[in-house]
């Protein structure tokens, strides 16, 4: 058949592809801009008055939808549900009052998950080319192996691709056959950007703490935020840095630019920087549109942690919420109250803590202020009850704060918690210390 003639028969409106959803169905959709934009899903909850036990799932999500709206969702319950995989600003407004359920997930096998899932997959996608081959633009991830994974295991009965034709052409292995979908439907929005994280002081001190881990040759991942942003502004200087990550870290344009990103001395993909996804604003937007240097693959090939082992000097860098006295980190959330999820984070710890010069970093703020002003200790004695362990100790590395570096990586229970409670904020290290004497030491003697 003629690539364009069977494009053709699988064009349908919106409003016809949300109404092959039926009831009792899963309908997963890619991560940030590969998820399908908002207008489907309100299409499909403006029939939830004839359907039943429908349940709409995304991960990441980045635009507005009535799918966080609380009130609205409420009206909804057991007809149409929202149960997210990774919760963002926008979906913490409705995972905060604990109204819809969560799945735990692991960037590297999401892909086999959202596959186990999905009886209807949804994906944002370029037009067709003259082969008949749509590229995935800025969001790969998990969404070429859920398809496939879902279509072999005959869970999934509907593949619904959005065809955008705002997003960038991404190159890498970032492409799916028109054969390999059912329906399509075109609906051109456009892509959001990102300004980028300006960083305090606070940030800025982080960031001087992780740069003196960074060496001429390391390869680096990273995510987004303001100590990040602090960490790639500190980078001029460095030489031959590679980066093989899950998300491009913005600025990478301006770093490739500066000579300090090469992916020279990387084993495998020379010069080229390997990631699943991008947010960012439009100069990187720019930059990966058709640019042979920067290539997508799915999510359980950039973030396998046997694979990421095998490249030396591997450094991964990322964020916690805290970390306790004996070295877990918790950068899920806090207690029973969802925060993200554990996204690529143990992928990344885990193959940077076998990698040959590897290290694992998590960045942490050394408190919060709380509503009464108190401040409250992102280095605890335990956990709070219920919270996620998303690095258990066994891989814990380096822990870093504005008050410092401690390395945990061949230190003791004891030794662990001195060096934290030393990056601990000084106002609170008191505390800590009677923890640590009270539960690591003996009471009385025997």
């Amino acid at each position: 058949m003629d690539f364009k003639e069977e494009y053709s028969k699988k064009l349908v409106t919106m409003k016809e592809a949300a109404a092959q959803v039926k009831s009792n169905d899963w309908v997963g959709t890619g991560l940030a801009f590969g998820a399908c934009s908002p207008d489907l899903f309100h299409a499909i909850m403006d029939r939830a008055s004839e359907l039943e036990n429908v349940t709409l799932s995304d991960c990441v999500p980045v635009r507005p939808s009535k799918l966080y709206d609380f009130d609205y969702m409420l009206k909804l319950d057991g007809r149409v549900n929202y149960h997210p995989s990774f919760g963002t600003p926008l979906s913490r407004k409705i995972l905060e009052p604990r109204f819809c359920d969560f799945y735990i997930e692991q960037s590297h096998d999401l892909g086999d998950r959202y596959g186990h899932w999905s009886d209807v997959y949804i994906t944002q996608c370029l037009p067709p080319d003259e082969n008949g081959w749509v590229n995935l633009g800025l969001t790969n991830f998990y969404t070429m192996e859920a398809i496939r994974i879902g279509k072999s295991l005959g869970k999934q009965r509907l593949t619904i691709g959005e065809v955008n034709d705002k997003q960038p052409m991404v190159y890498g292995d970032n492409w799916l056959h028109i054969s390999e979908f059912d329906l399509f439907y075109e609906n051109p929005v456009p892509v959001a950007a990102f300004s980028r994280a300006e960083p305090g002081e606070r940030e800025k001190k982080v960031g001087e703490h992780v740069l003196e881990l960074i060496n001429d040759g390391d390869t680096i991942q990273m995510g987004i935020g303001q100590i990040p942003e602090a960490v790639v502004a500190g980078l001029d200087g460095k030489h031959d840095i590679g980066v093989h990550t899950e998300m491009f870290p913005i600025g990478l344009p301006q770093l490739v630019e500066k000579g300090v990103v090469t992916n020279a001395r990387k084993p495998f993909h020379k010069g080229v920087t390997i990631a699943t996804f991008c947010m960012g604003d439009q100069i990187m937007y720019d930059y990966v549109r058709e640019n042979p240097a920067c290539q997508f693959y799915p999510v359980g090939y950039t973030n396998n942690p046997a694979r990421i082992a095998t490249i030396p000097n591997m450094v991964a860098i990322n964020m916690g919420l805290m970390v306790d006295l004996s070295g877990q980190i918790c950068s899920e959330g806090l207690g029973h109250r969802m925060v993200s999820g554990s996204g690529g984070q143990l992928d990344f710890q885990f193959g940077a803590f076998h990698s040959k010069g590897g290290k694992g970093i998590t960045l942490l703020y050394s408190s919060r202020k709380l509503k009464d002003g108190t401040l409250a200790s992102s280095i605890v004695p335990e956990l709070p009850l219920g919270s996620p362990v998303t690095v258990p100790r066994t891989y814990a590395h380096y822990v870093v704060t504005e008050y410092g570096v401690a390395d945990l990586r061949y230190k003791s229970r004891r030794q662990r918690a001195e060096a934290l409670i030393n990056i601990a904020h000084p106002d609170l290290r008191g505390e800590l210390r009677s923890a640590l004497k009270k539960n690591f030491y003996m009471q009385t003697k025997i």
